[in-house]
């Protein structure tokens, strides 16, 4: 049917809400470009970290069964669940069968958390910097955002209780990327987690534990997850993903939570998208159960600590006394803070142009919060590249600065 009076869609409140997400979009952008590009922007492996070979060979095994490309649980396929339950044992991490959903990546895992907590004008605090589709989420869900700012020694506590005070209410959900964090690489310390844990008890406020990068630390002491540390506190709802340890095309995750959530998390994934794609899980599972999964990811420690070491050597030579750096103990990400010299928004187009990409700090803010900072992806790209990557961006501040 065609007409020729304009129609406007009647859309629902809730569209005005969907920000979407500056990260995910910079595919699709980088995707068009035509020249050569050392891509920092996106948070993932590099394509030659991914183990193909090992996958290729978990696919033969664990993709025969006439079953196998079925529908699967909503809560996931048994032979995930068990090798996912015998590779968390003895770590911190450890859990019971009765408190695990399998979700598609770790983001199914944030709208799951929004969907059963967030009813419209809720305060949710966020950290700042934050990881975009955290806050994004939360945001399609109609929250009210309260940013907390980020330190060396992760989330401030201190700046948390002000932001609830000024509000005069408390947080229905605290989320936070509490090691590694995304974009900043910095970690919570352990005195902050506990004192964050006793916030939420007093306030009654649950704990969004977002931690994709804590099995890829590779220097520094280990730090109890908030899961270990809240001993089965129903307040805490801890969100996981293979994303970042095996592969992002798989899309395949993990919920760890009260078991009184269960039923209410099925429910919520079944008008979601019924089950978790099943071959994806059974190839992980698969992998997990052949043992791959330590060798890899000790591979992977040492070649991103190699990778970390040289774009800060990189730094160090192309903009040293112009801009400071994180030094991250594990995990994807830089984050370069320029003081107030710079917008990297504006220096975008022309690092793109030059051959580099990255992600503008204000990405990571919903009250933009960053215009003179940027985050770094150093794990998916290799040292000379590193190196060459930075150099360009180096050149394109030059080119931006000398306007």
């Amino acid at each position: 049917m065609t007409t020729d009076t304009p129609t406007t869609l009647p859309l629902g409140s809730r569209a005005d809400y969907l920000v979407g997400s500056v990260i995910d979009s910079s595919t699709s952008l980088l995707a068009k470009q035509t020249h050569d590009i050392v891509r920092f922007a996106m948070g993932s492996p590099a394509a030659e970290a991914i183990p193909t070979e090992q996958l290729g060979e978990a696919a033969r095994t664990g993709l025969t069964g006439a079953d196998a490309f079925d529908y699967a649980a909503t809560e996931g396929d048994p032979p995930l669940r068990t090798a996912l339950l015998e590779m968390l044992e003895g770590t911190t991490d450890a859990t019971t069968d009765e408190r695990l959903t399998i979700t598609a990546g770790g983001m199914q895992g944030l709208d799951l958390a929004a969907k059963l907590f967030i009813d419209p004008g809720d305060l949710v605090t966020v950290e700042s910097p934050t990881y975009t589709n955290g806050s994004a989420t939360a945001l399609a869900y109609q929250a009210e955002l309260a940013e907390i700012e980020v330190d060396e020694d992760g989330m401030s506590i201190d700046a948390l209780r002000v932001a609830v005070d000024r509000a005069g209410r408390t947080p229905k959900l605290i989320y936070t990327v509490p090691t590694f964090q995304n974009p900043s690489g910095t970690s919570m310390s352990l005195a902050r987690r506990q004192e964050l844990l006793e916030l939420a008890r007093g306030w009654g406020s649950v704990v969004l534990d977002d931690d994709p990068y804590g099995m890829l630390r590779f220097a520094g002491d280990p730090v109890p997850s908030l899961h270990e540390l809240a001993d089965g506190d129903p307040l805490v709802f801890s969100v996981r993903t293979f994303s970042k340890i095996i592969a992002p095309g798989l899309r395949v995750g993990w919920v760890d939570a009260d078991p009184s959530l269960g039923q209410l998390l099925i429910h919520a994934k079944q008008s979601m998208d019924t089950c978790t794609n099943l071959p994806a899980q059974r190839m992980v599972a698969e992998f997990l159960r052949a043992g791959h999964l330590e060798e890899h990811l000790a591979t992977q420690r040492l070649e991103y600590r190699r990778r970390k070491e040289a774009m800060q050597e990189a730094l160090t030579e192309h903009l040293s006394g112009r801009a400071t750096w994180t030094d991250p103990e594990g995990g994807f990400f830089l984050w370069v803070s320029f003081g107030t010299g710079l917008d990297t928004e504006a220096l975008f187009e022309t690092a793109l142009a030059d051959g580099v990409a990255y992600i503008p700090g204000n990405a990571f803010s919903p009250g933009r919060r960053f215009p003179h900072d940027l985050r770094l992806c150093f794990a998916s790209t290799p040292p000379d590249r590193i190196r060459e990557g930075v150099a360009r961006l180096a050149r394109a501040v030059d080119a931006v600065e000398a306007r």
